[in-house]
């Protein structure tokens, strides 16, 4: 029979994550402080435990997994890949179609590969509380879970029109013990000043977390968690790509083309900078990164130093940006509306290393339908950008007779995102282009880096 699910053992769970900043051509551009001057780790121990600050920081190209947090990864871990060949024979397409289901996880994400870790590193020093901010919810449902099993209290900022849009999300953090408040909220002064400049805000993911680290700034129990952008993030994530590139090998095959979705880019980086470390001894792999067309950060944003939240309570990283006091439209992709973008997938699209490209919404919902028609599993609004990349690959594969290998990300489900699907067979969705005029009123708003072009 021909194989269509490639299954790793529990052995086969990495036992390290990979950092891709031993492999990069270049050094990663520091973070600055508001002097313009290079911040050193100390300057974020307020917000997080010093294990992370040091992953943070980290040029080790291995770093080894506790044993502790491989014993809960194991819960789901290793994750499933599969042969899309039902969807190879409705497009006609000579590509072979492998995806890395991350669905798999109690969250149905890929998100719990580093809520867990980070949980972990703040129990171990003393931390007894996090604050978070959350976009889709997955993230945060993520770091619900990881806080319930390591005895953590969770708060968690919902960027407000998600919070309305996905309820069920809510009810997954709330069952899990988390505190969630739709943001802006009452609760910190940056909520409470956005809503005084204008009480029907939506909120972003830049708003969320500027509320979540004042909090977690101003309480000495309580520690900062995010899910995507920084390096530590993508650190965890790691175990994705290493375990595709582990089943590749199982059944012979080696990806012409990785494709993740990519909003913060940590689902992104964690299938496809494995496959980087193979990309710079030579080995020939395009590493492409989609985005929607309404919120395109590294198709169409400014590469800056800018803050990483509304309020700019956080150090200014070199990234591509819309401008952190960016208010995305409700598209129903919320784990794709940042302003910006981790500060590594950043530089190295800029560098030309890594691609990057931009999908309209309605476009990305038709090819969810066409994928769950054919192998069952509903995707994410977040995960059908890769979805559509990767057919539109195979399609190309059509038209040129190649035989490419094709692999991306099913980054997570969609069973709690049926609204959007209903949105969709409603006729109600949009597509938005991100206009050019807010492009270039952003740059005037990015922050005077002294001593920085």
């Amino acid at each position: 029979m021909e194989h269509v699910k490639i299954l790793l053992q529990e052995s086969d769970l990495p036992t390290h994550w990979y950092n891709v900043v031993a492999d990069m051509p270049n050094p990663p551009a520091p973070p600055l402080g508001p002097d313009g001057q290079p911040i050193g780790p100390d300057a974020l121990a307020p917000i997080f435990p010093m294990a992370v600050i040091e992953q943070e920081v980290s040029r080790e190209r291995w770093i080894p997994i506790p044993d502790e947090v491989r014993q809960a990864l194991l819960m789901w871990r290793p994750s499933p890949m599969f042969r899309a060949r039902n969807l190879e024979r409705a497009l006609g397409t000579p590509a072979k179609i492998y995806y890395k289901y991350e669905g798999v996880s109690p969250a149905g994400s890929h998100k719990p590969n580093t809520a867990i870790p980070q949980a972990y590193y703040n129990k171990l020093e003393g931390v007894t509380r996090l604050t978070t901010e959350t976009g889709a919810g997955q993230w945060g449902s993520s770091i619900a879970l990881a806080g319930r099993m390591f005895g953590l209290q969770v708060r968690v900022f919902m960027v407000k029109v998600s919070y309305q849009q996905k309820p069920f999300r809510r009810s997954m953090m709330e069952t899990w013990g988390a505190e969630v408040f739709a943001s802006p909220s009452i609760h910190t002064q940056a909520g409470r000043d956005a809503l005084a400049k204008d009480p029907e805000n939506p909120g972003s993911l830049g708003l969320a977390i500027s509320e979540a680290v004042e909090e977690a700034a101003s309480r000495a129990d309580t520690k900062y968690s995010l899910g995507s952008v920084l390096n530590h993030v993508i650190l965890h994530q790691t175990v994705v790509g290493l375990e595709a590139k582990r089943q590749m090998e199982l059944v012979g095959e080696y990806p012409d083309v990785v494709i993740a979705c990519c909003g913060g880019g940590s689902n992104f980086g964690g299938l496809a900078f494995p496959f980087l470390a193979d990309k710079a001894a030579g080995r020939q792999v395009r590493l492409v990164a989609v985005e929607p067309t309404s919120c395109p950060t590294l198709t169409r944003g400014h590469y800056a130093y800018d803050f990483g939240d509304s309020a700019g309570l956080t150090p200014l990283l070199l990234t591509y940006t819309l401008g952190h006091d960016f208010i995305p439209p409700g598209i129903h992709a919320g784990g794709l509306r940042y302003h910006g973008d981790s500060p590594l997938v950043s530089q190295l699209v800029h560098e030309g290393i890594l691609e990057a490209k931009a999908v309209a919404q309605l476009a990305t919902f038709e090819a969810g339908i066409l994928f769950a028609r054919h192998e069952g599993i509903i995707p994410a609004p977040e995960s059908n950008h890769a979805v559509r990349v990767a057919i539109d690959e195979a399609l190309a594969c059509k038209e040129s007779g190649e035989p490419k290998v094709i692999l991306f990300t099913l980054s997570g489900h969609g069973h709690f995102d049926m609204a959007a699907y209903d949105a969709y067979f409603a006729g109600k969705l949009q597509d938005y282009d991100y206009p050019e005029e807010a492009l270039q009123e952003a740059l005037q708003r990015l922050p005077k880096v002294p001593g920085r072009c």
